[in-house]
């Protein structure tokens, strides 16, 4: 799990830095609209949607702005349509990746995709070439200095989490959930007073590949363009770097 921990740690520090450049605002706002479109405006009876207001909460939005996505998904208010894709392919040292978009205009994206993906050492696939390395899972990570292996893992796993991971050398508990119950175990760590690093829905590799410091490098350049990307809202791909490698390419 160690590489999908340090990108999810990457993922969470470029967000903070997206929120004050209002991208992060623009990303969670089509989230929240598809949401509402597919599957009603009451986060009550829509998972998907609760989530989208929940990111878009823990990111500050403005709850007008939250309140208008809403509408414009269900229809109240105008608004641009929105189609949602789902790109394959693979990076630097063959690592299998899915690209997550919503969009006005596909044609316009994928080939813009495409561009970044070759500018990079990466390349397009088929639907359907990695997909099948990837599982739908909750993902949940607690920083470790805030609370005790046993106390933790003893909660989550009452709450009905699949999985927790202490993996040497990480800064993170890894908690792993079926999509429906990520909710449930989620407000029962919070209740407990445990404070979350991140909280989410994702796609989690079966496997991983273990980069070397030049694809590393190239490999985060292209996770970097991609997500800088406006109609990209979510990039996993199943690369693994080590720490010394992580923090030598974070320093260039």
């Amino acid at each position: 799990m160690s590489g999908h921990s340090k990108w999810a740690q990457t993922k969470h520090k470029k967000a903070a830095i997206d929120a004050k450049r209002g991208k992060l605002f623009t990303k969670l706002t089509k989230e929240i609209i598809i949401a509402a479109r597919t599957g009603g405006g009451d986060p009550d009876g829509n998972a998907r949607l609760r989530l989208a207001m929940e990111k878009a909460r823990d990111a500050n939005m403005p709850s007008d702005n939250i309140k208008r996505a809403v509408m414009r998904g269900t229809g109240e208010l105008p608004g641009v349509s929105y189609e949602e894709s789902v790109y394959e392919g693979y990076g630097p040292g063959g690592v299998a990746m899915l690209i997550e978009v919503l969009t006005d205009n596909k044609n316009r994206t994928v080939s813009e995709i495409r561009h970044v993906m070759s500018k990079h050492g990466g390349n397009l696939g088929e639907a359907g070439c990695v997909a099948w390395l990837f599982e739908k899972r909750g993902y949940i990570l607690v920083d470790k200095k805030k609370v005790d292996e046993d106390a933790i893992m003893s909660l989550a796993l009452d709450a009905g989490a699949e999985d927790m991971r202490n993996d040497p050398g990480e800064e993170n508990y890894e908690i792993i959930t079926v999509p429906e119950d990520l909710r449930k175990v989620k407000e029962s760590l919070e209740k407990a007073g445990i404070e979350l690093a991140m909280a989410e829905v994702t796609m989690l590799p079966k496997n991983y590949i273990k980069l070397d410091e030049k694809d590393a490098e190239q490999m985060m350049k292209l996770m970097d363009a991609i997500e800088d990307h406006d109609d990209v809202q979510n990039i996993y791909a199943n690369f693994d770097v080590s720490d010394e490698v992580m923090h030598r390419v974070n320093q260039q």
